[in-house]
């Protein structure tokens, strides 16, 4: 009796860490290098700490365990434990992939601030995870992490001035933004990041997007085309983790928190510090190797919208589930859009009385 009590007692003294710890083995689906793989290991470092050690994420090289586009389905097989991910490459299971995180137009005019509110104060998580688990019967939880966008329009060999000149090029694109383009009469390829510069260098494609200027640098597309534009509305976007149902159950309410309030904060800071490493990026790219950056003409722009908004409405009239959540979206930008408009001064007042851009 004394030993087991003694035994209790040295227990409790112990640190929690010591008394139980949990390691979740997650695999991204994005390159090694870049903003991406850096807030996974952000988001995996304030869970350990935030969780006392009790919950170790241990994040995968991107085909370590499945290919890129396989990790959803490891994931619900238990294979994985979670993985880092985007709702574009689940399209081609339920087009309504396409309205989590990487929704072209805006959506309806949000940005990425007023998408998470959508999320958390709008109804969108649990639409979210309606989703997953009642559409696409996936054991598995979505949550909300990294900010991506609004991701760049691309980069081509040679400038493109209208919506007409983007008709016969062949174009890495991805998730239903490939579908956008595919009304200019472009030949999109979906390609995983990790092989866009590959196909570039062989010629198989003309023309790629993937982030914007830093995550774009770091793989390398300035070797292969010279003409960027960094303007685009087909992808918003926010990128996601997912964990299996059975082991988001067996973490428990506070290691739940743990991981949402991660989720969260890896997600503000994506946004804050990749802002700062684009403004590096456009000027190593320009003075450094001889990259023109150009603005995407507002021809371009327009029929982006037209054309997502023609996808949108067909779709709605054939898929429920989509129309519920283009629908709530809607709803919630109606009242956010105008308000935010109204109450603050346009982004490029202040921006072109302090930082007017230089004319060429």
């Amino acid at each position: 009796m004394k030993r087991l009590v003694l035994a209790c007692l040295l227990a409790a003294a112990l640190p929690l860490a010591v008394q139980a710890q949990t390691k979740l083995r997650m695999q991204s689906a994005f390159p090694a290098k870049g903003t991406f793989a850096d807030n996974l290991a952000f988001f995996a470092e304030r869970v350990k700490v935030m969780s006392g050690g009790r919950l170790e994420i241990v994040a995968l090289a991107t085909g370590s365990v499945v290919p890129a586009f396989d990790v959803l389905d490891a994931t619900h097989k238990k294979v994985l434990d979670g993985a880092h991910s985007s709702s574009a490459y689940w399209v081609g299971k339920n087009r309504a992939a396409a309205l989590f995180g990487v929704t072209p137009g805006g959506p309806f005019g949000m940005d990425g601030f007023d998408y998470m509110g959508w999320l958390y104060d709008g109804g969108g998580l649990e639409l979210y995870r309606e989703f997953f688990q009642d559409v696409l019967k996936q054991n598995v939880v979505p949550i909300p992490m990294t900010s991506a966008g609004p991701q760049a329009l691309g980069w081509f060999k040679r400038p493109v001035k209208s919506w007409a000149d983007l008709k016969g090029l062949k174009c890495r694109q991805t998730g239903i933004s490939a579908e956008v383009f595919s009304k200019a009469g472009m030949a999109t390829v979906n390609i995983p990041g990790p092989e866009i510069l590959a196909a570039g260098e062989r010629g198989v494609i003309d023309c790629a997007e993937w982030v914007g200027p830093s995550d774009d640098m770091l793989i390398g597309f300035h070797t292969v085309w010279k003409n960027f534009y960094t303007q685009s509305l087909h992808d918003l976007s926010l990128l996601e983790i997912i964990i299996n149902g059975d082991v988001w159950k067996a973490l428990g309410p506070d290691l739940q928190a743990i991981v949402q309030a991660a989720a969260i904060e890896a997600t503000l800071r994506s946004q804050n510090r990749r802002n700062r490493l684009d403004a590096a990026a456009m000027v190593e790219l320009t003075t450094k190797h001889g990259v023109t950056i150009r603005r995407t003409p507002d021809d371009i722009l327009k029929n982006m919208l037209q054309a997502w908004d023609g996808i949108a409405k067909e779709e709605s009239a054939k898929n429920p589930f989509f129309k519920k959540v283009y629908d709530s979206q809607r709803a919630y930008a109606s009242q956010v859009v105008p308000s935010r408009r109204a109450t603050a001064p346009a982004y490029n007042f202040t921006a072109d009385y302090y930082w007017p851009e230089q004319k060429k």
